[in-house]
């Protein structure tokens, strides 16, 4: 079968569109997000559930409305976001990768598209700063809502002697928000930082490559990237494109 007659295949029949809620009622979804958290816990990192699936699902999908998205591709940005981590169940190592093939098998039994689910596969498949980056609005609005969870509801020990930095600086982090202003074409995180717990510096010694690909994403959807931390803005804005 050629291209031409799949794509035509493809137009023909007629395909559910899936939503997020949609698996936040799926037991399959939801069983392999937990599952996945296990792992990690196990492998001491701090939260990747249900909780940090849920909020990269729904900021992604703000993220594209506010700009200005049709309905359907902040959607499909939200169900990316939900499944992002999924395949840290099977590997920590090459978990974008297994996490898209993951969300193929749920998502072609939900009825998805597969233009929409190429979509999703895709920017599952270069969320992380290790081998990727923003190649769609989708992804870019992913790893920006991925990148931007940075809580002390993420950390799962209880006595603060036994945080590493990581631990120490999402425990750290009192608020974190990330805010799109369509009209001037900027995206701003901000974090309300306790300098007590952890330092403005140890928190770029482990952010830096993840802030330098927010920029990215963020250039990508069009916009400027800015970090402000305790009012006071410490990354300075990229240099938007024309």
């Amino acid at each position: 079968m050629s291209v031409k007659e799949l794509e035509d295949v493809i137009e023909t029949v007629e395909y559910k569109p899936v939503t997020f809620e949609d698996l936040l009622a799926d037991r399959r979804a939801i069983a392999y997000v937990e599952a996945a958290d296990a792992v990690l816990e196990t492998l001491g990192y701090t939260e990747h559930g249900l909780r940090h699936a849920k909020r990269t699902g729904k900021v992604a999908r703000q993220i594209l409305q506010q700009l200005g998205y049709d309905d359907r591709l902040p959607e499909i940005a939200a169900i990316a976001g939900y499944f992002h981590d999924v395949g840290n169940l099977i590997n920590r190592n090459d978990h974008a990768h297994s996490s898209a093939l993951i969300a193929l098998h749920i998502l072609t039994d939900l009825g998805m598209n597969p233009k929409e689910l190429a979509l999703v596969m895709s920017a599952i498949g270069h969320h992380d700063e290790e081998d990727g980056g923003p190649i769609s609005p989708v992804s870019a609005a992913v790893i920006l809502a991925d990148k931007s969870d940075v809580h002390r509801s993420r950390v799962r020990l209880t006595d603060p002697k036994q945080f590493d930095i990581h631990d120490r600086i999402n425990y750290a982090s009192r608020r974190s928000s990330l805010k799109v202003d369509p009209h001037a074409h900027v995206i701003t995180l901000e974090l309300d930082v306790d300098t007590s717990i952890g330092s403005v510096m140890e928190f770029f010694e482990i952010f830096t490559q993840r802030l330098v690909m927010c920029r990215t994403a963020a250039e990508f959807l069009g916009c400027q990237f800015r970090l402000v931390a305790n009012s006071v803005e410490l990354h300075g804005a990229s240099r938007r494109k024309s």
